[in-house]
């Protein structure tokens, strides 16, 4: 008898900032997850990063930068990628190591400074 292990995935959405994506969605290891956010600005200046924070209180961990640049050590099963004003993060083939908040931070990529940070999406 196989034990599956699935996971809860919640959002909420905090200041001026849109986070478009159903509040609960249940995935399956193995299944591919998509949470979005984006800008009420559609002048096409802001730039987008995912951020992993697995234990509360500890510092997050980027796993999505200049929206959709991966750095070093991040697994490629994480991806994103913009249209428009919105930003969507993918993760393919969800693990159970990727049990996290995600949030999803966005900058004026004109001025360089940071703007609104989103609160995310949870996956546990």
């Amino acid at each position: 008898m196989a034990l599956v292990t699935t996971f809860l995935v919640r959002a909420a959405c905090q200041a001026q900032q849109v986070l478009t994506q159903p509040t609960t969605v249940l995935v399956l290891p193995g299944q591919t997850i998509t949470c979005s956010g984006g800008s009420a600005d559609s002048s096409g200046n802001y730039w987008y990063g995912w951020h992993q924070q697995k234990i509360p209180g500890t510092g997050p961990v980027t796993v999505i930068y200049q929206n959709n640049q991966r750095p070093s050590g991040i697994p490629s099963r994480f991806s994103a990628s913009t249209s428009g004003s919105t930003n969507t993060l993918t993760i393919t083939g969800v693990q159970a190591e990727d049990e996290a908040v995600y949030y999803c931070g966005s900058y004026d990529s004109s001025s360089g400074y940071d703007k609104v940070e989103m609160s995310g999406t949870g996956l546990g």
